[in-house]
């Protein structure tokens, strides 16, 4: 990174409640959210899986024409991205004075219309709506985002395991160097459906699959929250898990101060989390990990770590902070922010 980059804004959407003050109140209270379930009949029986979804109270999606007939996943995403940007960006954006990329990754994009299109084709293709089908792919939600903030700068969607976000981040202070854009809106989204939540179950029974959406704001200022490291990702192709994981770290190199907070990825699942496990070991600093209390969330899981990570640093409560993911198939990763150079 050669210019300064902070993160100046921060949104977020999950089991928690609407916004990054509900995460953050979750996350401090260390109370796990509240589980319901998804049910469906099959062959005879009827298959039940628990799952964490976002309430339906508090929502704050804006009121935007496109969004009427949008999947949950664009509404997470808008409420996310809305709350990350601020009014005054916003204004900025549509005067023209301001150019805002938008980069988006998921894991598994718009499966409710996904699951609605494709059953209407296999029951009775001449009645299958054509309307649902725009909203199936998985560049729908970053499409709705720049459609509503009135951005014309550069939209990319990125498809990755649940470290996507952080390669986002990557790609944002990319533009940013190259002078693409003035700040960059790197978001992620998730939202439950049956078959996804039915096919996390197979990598761990232990988990509780989740749904919401995170955004961060980057730009070139030096601000409370300073992006001071993003090491490359370390594939899981050429790793194990706890390899890849330990790279993450040594890159990181954190001064393990014990004022320096930790914000993991593990989901509470023993055979998942034990490279993060053995690799922080020996962390002696505050240490959070969402992802038990709000389940897993696929493609948004490292977003919120980011975002109650970065509220943590800009609300004053610590100096600097670590994120640390391994993701399912693909790679670990992580970052660190701060107001200084000392972490590390």
């Amino acid at each position: 990174m050669r210019l300064p980059l902070s993160i100046t804004g921060a949104g977020a959407v999950s089991p928690a409640g609407w916004g990054a003050d509900a995460l953050l109140n979750t996350i401090l209270t260390n109370e796990k959210t509240p589980t319901s379930i998804i049910a469906r009949e099959l062959a005879g029986k009827q298959v039940i899986t628990h799952v964490r979804r976002v309430p339906a109270e508090g929502a704050t999606t804006p009121k935007f024409a496109r969004l009427r007939r949008a999947s949950p996943i664009s509404k997470f995403a808008a409420a996310a991205a809305i709350e990350a940007l601020g009014e005054a960006r916003l204004a900025e954006i549509s005067g023209g004075t301001l150019r805002v990329g938008v980069i988006f990754t998921l894991t598994n994009g718009c499966v409710n219309y996904s699951n609605r299109f494709f059953a209407e084709a296999l029951a009775d293709p001449s009645f299958a709506s054509p309307i649902l089908f725009p909203e199936t792919v998985f560049n729908a939600p970053s499409s709705h985002l720049s459609a509503m903030i009135g951005s014309t700068s550069p939209n990319d969607t990125l498809v990755g395991d649940s470290t996507a976000f952080l390669t986002g981040i990557d790609l944002a202070a990319e533009w940013i160097e190259r002078g693409d854009v003035d700040g960059c809106l790197v978001v992620c989204a998730e939202e439950i459906d049956w078959l996804s939540a039915e096919g996390l179950r197979y990598y761990s029974n232990q988990y509780i699959p989740s749904e919401g959406a995170a955004a961060i704001y980057l730009e070139s200022v030096i601000g409370p929250a300073r992006l001071l490291k993003l090491p490359d990702a370390s594939s899981l192709s050429f790793n194990s898990r706890f390899e890849a994981a330990s790279k993450i770290r040594a890159q990181l190199a954190p001064n393990d101060d014990g004022r320096t907070l930790l914000v993991d990825g593990r989901s509470g699942c023993s055979r998942v989390d034990r490279a993060e496990e053995a690799v922080w070991a020996d962390w002696r600093g505050p240490r959070w990990s969402p992802r038990i209390l709000l389940g897993e969330g696929m493609g948004v899981s490292a977003g919120l770590q980011t975002v109650a990570a970065v509220t943590a640093v800009m609300r004053g409560d610590f100096q600097n902070a670590l994120v640390s993911a391994v993701g399912g198939n693909q790679q670990a990763a992580g970052l660190q922010i701060g107001t200084n150079q000392d972490c590390g």
